[in-house]
């Protein structure tokens, strides 16, 4: 029971560290999608949003996510995570690693309002969100809540952790509004190129290989012969569903537009990773890479949805990735789950409690986000002045250059 107790425990840890640095991962796909100038405030959002995020939710939203369940809709408050609860694993060893989850859903926000966003307007959304709105759903999910009890299956997080950010960046970055340039005066969307393919790639890379903490890791145990097996088939899960989500994504866009895209195959990738997050361990392998190849397929028409119908900039598709995407991956659950799906003769009824759970996060993020970024730019203001974003917001909000070398080279050149 000892060796059993301790290997469980390693193993959660070990997921937390992986999941941990999936940070540095989207914090290299936001700078690489984005522009030079403010690679430096963008490293700085996904660097303290994880900072505050780790401090308020373990003195608050870790005991609103798990504490005895309210009317099956809010958690008791537990400050700074006194109590024990009866995880299988040290309480410790939990809260890190639900930590890290919520740290996931925060940072998600960053990309879609990148490049004219107030450093102290990202940090005060960073709190909110891991303080009550991710907590509440965490809390509906995984801790004991009305969507738990009805049966509502997500194993990982495709809704509880990326359609929650998902769905608050969707809101954020209608309510700040497009970059300057992003749309011509007839409403024609412009694409603003990212600075460096090669870091967002590396970021894609970073959060492929980050994701076997994430799906794998949330099985929470792995003494035991089914545990262990249960451990390998998500690691094949994961791994298919974001194989295929790259492939598809790479073979629509070379239909579209006559070659392969770069940085649409690498959502791809991410949307068929975050797709599968639900079901990971409730599906087949082939099962996993139908809802990947979806993802991927999905992916591409999602992006240029938000961009041209709903005129909504986002630089690095993270609406899309993760909140159409996470929607998306939760709902066909209901389709491919081995058992209960409907693919499998198990009626409409998962489905049916899956699209509840989808609406209700969805309803529940967006009116919180809302009243949230409102507030917040009625008060201190959400978005810097024109001459600022023209300017870099890494000189204007940080008196700092991320390329300062590079770019005094450039000037010497010209």
């Amino acid at each position: 029971m000892d060796l059993a107790y301790s290997l469980d425990t390693v193993w959660v840890l070990l997921g937390a560290a992986l999941v941990f640095f999936m940070q540095a991962g989207f914090a290299m796909v936001e700078t690489g999608f984005t522009r030079a100038k403010n690679a430096g405030n963008i490293i700085m959002k996904n660097m303290m949003d994880f900072a505050v995020g780790s401090v308020v939710y373990w003195a608050f939203g870790f005991g609103i996510m798990f504490g005895d369940s309210m009317g099956g809709f809010i958690g008791g408050l537990d400050l700074f995570a006194r109590n024990t609860y009866d995880f299988g694993v040290p309480t410790f060893a939990f809260l890190i690693f639900q930590t890290v989850f919520c740290a996931t859903a925060a940072t998600i926000v960053s990309g879609a309002m990148a490049e004219r966003t107030k450093f102290i307007s990202y940090l005060s959304y960073s709190f909110f969100i891991s303080l009550i709105i991710y907590p509440v759903v965490g809390h509906w999910v995984w801790g004991g809540g009305f969507l738990s009890e009805l049966g509502f299956v997500d194993f990982a997080g495709s809704t509880v952790v990326h359609s929650v950010g998902g769905w608050a960046a969707l809101v954020g970055a209608k309510i700040i509004g497009p970059r300057i340039g992003k749309y011509t005066k007839d409403g024609k969307a412009k694409v603003i190129p990212g600075h460096s393919i090669t870091l967002g790639a590396l970021g894609v890379f970073i959060l492929w290989f980050g994701w076997f903490g994430f799906n794998p890791g949330s099985q929470l145990a792995a003494s035991g012969p089914e545990n262990a097996q249960a451990i390998a088939g998500i690691f094949v899960t994961t791994n298919l569903a974001a194989a295929m989500g790259a492939i598809m994504s790479m073979i629509i866009t070379w239909i579209k537009y006559g070659k392969p895209d770069v940085s649409m195959t690498l959502n791809g990738a991410l949307a068929g990773l975050v797709g599968i997050t639900a079901g990971t361990a409730a599906v087949s392998p082939m099962g996993a890479a139908a809802i990947g190849g979806i993802a991927g397929i999905v992916i591409v028409f999602a992006v240029e949805f938000v961009d041209h119908v709903l005129k909504v900039d986002d630089p690095v598709g993270a609406i899309s990735v993760h909140g159409v995407c996470g929607a998306l991956g939760t709902l066909l659950v209901g389709f491919f789950a081995v058992d209960g799906g409907l693919l499998y003769g198990g009626g409409f009824a998962l489905l049916g409690v899956q699209a509840i759970g989808v609406v209700a996060v969805a309803a529940w993020t967006m009116t919180g986000a809302f009243i949230l970024f409102k507030v917040i730019d009625a008060t201190i203001g959400l978005r810097v002045s024109k001459v600022e974003e023209l300017e870099g917001l890494d000189i204007t909000e940080h008196g700092m250059e991320s390329y300062a070398d590079f770019q005094l080279k450039a000037i010497v050149h010209e």
